[in-house]
């Protein structure tokens, strides 16, 4: 194993949308291990949407990425050199040191796992086994406390939260799940692939006209991935008692000026309506009991997982800039090892 590692580093904080020009690769050689260390030959690494709110110097609940240093993430991979008996060569492990293709540190920030189900490669921890799917579990039984019988609202449905929503609100119970997304492919996918009961594509028309069409009964349960014109659409659909997830903004997280509020937020008043958002750290003694559950529902074929792959750790920002246009479909991956 070379003692060379390819990593990917923010040069630039974007105004706007995110370019080549904001990040640099460089090949870091990496020091040789210390007690308690491991190295590991990283499989997969995540791109994710959050990463661009890490690209601004801003109060957030997780600190801005530096400037000048290579960036973090999900990944998963393979010790291939341990000082650690807990963690000997060839375990798989989960981490957060991704954008690069080696990673090296103490063994304490890389957590063992189990093989994955037959069939499926390591990236299934970062996607619908891991923090995507528990955010999506998470996000829709616990803060918006979906219940048997109810009418979901998704957007961003065909992104990998999206679709594990969906699928996790039929498993339990909903009785319509709606989605949109920003393609007719991706439409269709919804209602064919991951059995949504309707799906609408919001650059066909307004978000409030389609939705209203799709819930003509209203809806219960708001997962929203997209804010703007998609929150304001579902404070119009809304039944009385109806709860709202807030788990993105994508619409908005490459605008330049401040994007104008929901014209209708006194709906939240004269329904009663309840909008939390949430983020999935503070929910992980949930992960158990979701690890028990998804894997199940993997296992058996109830839900699928979709990823969109990208080859080679020099190609990860077009990966994230593919991701931040919607050209993934599921969860979009590097894979750093072939």
């Amino acid at each position: 194993m070379s003692d060379v590692s390819t990593q990917i580093q923010l040069v630039n904080r974007p105004h706007g949308w995110p370019t080549q020009d904001d990040f640099r690769t460089v090949d870091v050689e990496l020091d040789q291990l210390a007690p308690g260390q491991v190295r590991v030959a990283n499989e997969f690494i995540s791109v994710d949407p959050y990463m661009r709110g890490r690209m601004i110097d801003t109060r957030s609940y997780i600190p801005p990425f530096a400037l000048g240093a290579t960036m973090t993430g999900g990944a998963v991979g393979r010790v291939v050199t341990s000082t650690v008996d807990a963690l000997p060569v060839g375990s798989l492990v989960l981490h957060q040191f991704g954008w690069r293709d080696i990673a090296q540190g103490e063994a304490s920030d890389f957590r063992l796992l189990p093989e994955p189900p037959e069939g499926m490669a390591s990236s299934v921890y970062l996607g619908m086994l891991g923090m995507t799917g528990l955010t999506a579990y998470v996000g829709l039984l616990t803060v918006a406390a979906m219940q048997p019988g109810d009418t979901v609202f998704v957007s961003g449905a065909a992104g990998a939260v999206g679709t594990a929503v969906g699928q996790i609100a039929r498993r339990k119970g909903a009785s319509r799940v709606i989605g949109s997304a920003g393609s007719a492919e991706k439409v269709a996918l919804l209602t064919e692939r991951y059995g949504f009961d309707a799906a609408f594509n919001y650059k066909d028309g307004p978000v409030r006209t389609q939705l209203r069409d799709a819930a003509p009964d209203g809806i219960d349960v708001y997962f929203d991935n997209v804010g703007g014109d998609h929150l304001e659409a579902a404070l119009d659909s809304f039944n009385d008692g109806g709860r709202a997830t807030l788990c993105g903004a994508i619409a908005q997280y490459n605008n330049t000026s401040r994007t104008p509020g929901p014209t209708n937020m006194t709906n939240i008043v004269t329904r009663g309506l309840t909008l939390t958002g949430f983020t999935v750290g503070n929910y992980l003694d949930q992960t158990a009991e979701f690890n028990r559950e998804m894997g199940g529902w993997l296992t058996d074929g109830s839900v699928v997982h979709d990823e969109t792959v990208v080859d080679g750790v020099e190609n990860a920002v077009d990966a994230f800039l593919g991701l931040m246009r919607g050209v993934n479909r599921g969860k979009m991956v590097v894979r750093t090892q072939r």
